[in-house]
């Protein structure tokens, strides 16, 4: 699913990212391409607790929709893609001085701890490709 996002610039300030559909869902970028590339994280993690909490996914709104929304005076509205996979839950050991810092380097990145470990992995796995 595609979901419309705005792009917003004001004087002194890095290019943020709203989601006309997800209040509350807002990321940003220093650069036009950083703030592409975060508005596609933050969509998926706003979705996958969303998911994790039992609510409802919206259907992503139209161009219709949003045509007199005032979020989009000085916005510019781009789609970002949303491919939301089933989430499975997974037992793991380990020990209680890893779950710590693992929970300390979660909160630091304001992500849950399963986040957190799927982030890290799929993302060291990336780096060693």
């Amino acid at each position: 699913m595609e979901y419309i996002a705005y792009l917003h610039k004001d004087k002194k300030s890095d290019f943020g990212v709203s989601f006309p559909d997800f209040p509350g869902c807002i990321t940003a970028g220093k650069t036009l391409e950083e703030a592409r590339s975060m508005a596609g994280e933050a969509l998926l993690l706003h979705i996958r607790g969303m998911l994790e909490d039992g609510e409802a996914v919206p259907e992503p709104s139209t161009i219709d929709d949003i045509a007199k929304d005032t979020a989009l005076k000085n916005a510019v509205a781009f789609l970002v893609n949303a491919n939301i996979e089933k989430t499975v839950r997974i037992n793991i050991t380990a020990r209680e001085s890893q779950l710590k810092r693992i929970d300390q380097l979660a909160r630091r990145a304001g992500i849950s701890r399963s986040a957190y470990m799927v982030q890290s992995s799929v993302e060291r796995n990336l780096t060693e490709k």
